[in-house]
């Protein structure tokens, strides 16, 4: 499938770079891959693996579902190979590892986020610092890649109908779930609620939005509670207003429960509040941490203020990173005369 919104290509020894995204398709690891992707290129490809069991299982250090085999018409990296390879989840690292053996190595191979096996199977990992993942290899920076700056411009100038209704200044609030350790039990439901109704009061309208892994009862509750005109709380019909809502908010309430999330948040430039829910998983809270150092992120633990923040996009320099890599890869192979 080819996809890709980049304004300008990378140039391989003289060409557009081909380039193919590898993941089994979860929501995260494609966000990630397909922003890095897009900056690169054009033109490129998305594959989906699906391993059986018990090849599944074995990911990341076993090999790749046989069914897949690069020389089977079907498989998922038939060639001819790609310049440069993105791959992301613990079940696309095995059929990266096959794809840089059958290129003969000339395929670059990048992976997002720490792969639990030996630095050595990628030319560059991403890793969030919050993962602690060191090596020649690895390249880390504090927030996620996510490619959202454009749309949040294009967002705050034609919103859709149902943000740009909303007086201002606009309190949104943005709920994760259930992660890890992190749980959302009626407490923890009841102190966020009352805390959202305490920093409504501040602000001309509220839009609440949840992801995937929200619970229903939180949803509902919160809904309940914060009913009333130049409210929008969004059940999911219709068109999703997620960019519309980072793009137009004065101050953003977001649950830390997700990297993603708190990365999209802090692009914005928004007044960013964290609520940190029970059970946090320690590197999270790190991650929560820096940023409130940073003075990008302040803890929902009184009243919601707008402040001026500098937003903060790691995108381009991950990016970057990858541009210097391979250039510094292909003179590496041109010193030794292995050519392109």
């Amino acid at each position: 499938m080819n996809v890709g919104t980049a304004s300008s290509d990378t140039l391989i020894a003289g060409r557009a770079l081909s380039l193919w995204v590898l993941t089994d398709g979860k929501i995260g690891d494609d966000v990630q891959c397909l922003a890095v992707a897009a900056a690169l290129a054009t033109d490129f490809e998305k594959r989906v693996i699906a391993p059986r069991w018990p090849w599944h299982w074995l990911a990341p250090w076993g090999p790749m579902d046989p069914y897949d085999a690069p020389h089977k018409q079907a498989s998922p990296i038939a060639p001819p190979y790609p310049d440069l390879l993105i791959a992301s989840g613990r079940r696309a690292i095995p059929y990266a590892r096959a794809v840089k053996r059958a290129s003969g190595g000339k395929t670059f191979v990048v992976i997002m986020k720490d792969p639990r096996i030996a630095t050595r199977h990628a030319d560059l990992i991403w890793a969030p610092a919050h993962d602690r993942l060191t090596g020649a290899n690895v390249f880390s920076t504090l927030t996620s890649p996510h490619g959202l700056a454009a749309k949040i411009a294009e967002a705050r100038g034609n919103s859709a109908q149902a943000i740009a209704k909303l007086p201002r200044p606009m309190l949104g609030v943005v709920l994760g779930g259930p992660s890890g350790g992190a749980h959302f039990n009626a407490r923890a439901t009841a102190d966020l609620t009352q805390k959202i109704l305490n920093a409504k009061k501040d602000f001309a309208s509220l839009a609440v939005i949840a992801s995937r892994r929200t619970p229903a009862g939180l949803l509902r509750t919160i809904g309940e509670a914060v009913a009333g005109p130049d409210v929008m709380v969004w059940d999911g019909a219709g068109d999703n207003p997620y960019i519309d809502i980072l793009a137009n908010a004065s101050a953003l309430i977001v649950t830390a429960d997700s990297h993603n999330m708190m990365s999209e948040a802090v692009a914005t430039g928004a007044a960013i509040y964290a609520w940190r829910p029970p059970g946090l998983v320690r590197k999270l809270a790190w991650f929560v941490d820096q940023l409130e150092a940073l003075g990008a992120v302040r803890p929902l633990d009184g009243n919601v203020k707008t402040f001026a923040a500098a937003p903060i996009d790691a995108t381009a320099e991950i990016v970057a990173e990858i541009k210097r890599q391979m250039e510094r890869g292909r003179a590496k192979r041109w010193l030794f005369n292995e050519g392109d």
